[in-house]
């Protein structure tokens, strides 16, 4: 509430200063009339205008990207990651490499999982081993050949 408070009160007074400049009958082209409209009006115009953006969510839509940003990054290096090993990670594998936390390791390595980019395997001690399938197949890509070639 605070921030669509102060949006208006600074709009306003933007508003208020743009109306008393035209009243004035100061010359509107002598430079120092421009800089001082600029910092009375200008500036709290800006101001108020932030403020009203961050208010209606234009300031969560760019943490949401941001994250998605990251969240990307952290994929295609795990991708990459899962190239140096085999095509085959475990989460303290990525938690130790991109140093996040096994729990973010593990969500990021099941959001790959459920998009058909990963297998889980189990070894006999219970340890969970997520599998490349196509990064363990990269070095056959030099011998792939048209879909309707024999």
């Amino acid at each position: 509430m605070g921030r669509l408070i102060g949006g208006i009160a600074l709009l306003a007074l933007a508003l208020f200063m743009v109306v008393g400049f035209l009243l004035s009958g100061a010359d509107p082209f002598a430079l120092r009339t421009l800089f001082a409209l600029f910092i009375a009006a200008g500036l709290p115009a800006a101001g108020g205008g932030l403020l009203l953006a961050h208010r209606f969510g234009a300031g969560r839509r760019i943490a949401h990207r941001r994250e998605d940003l990251r969240r990307d990054t952290l994929e295609a290096e795990i991708l990459k990651m899962a190239g140096r090993h085999g095509g085959r990670l475990t989460a303290v594998e990525v938690a130790g490499e991109l140093a996040v936390p096994t729990t973010t390791a593990e969500e990021l390595l099941n959001e790959l999982m459920a998009r058909e980019m990963a297998e889980i395997e189990v070894t006999d001690s219970g340890l969970l081993v997520y599998s490349f399938h196509d990064v363990r197949h990269l070095s056959e890509k030099e011998a792939a050949r048209g879909l309707l070639e024999p």
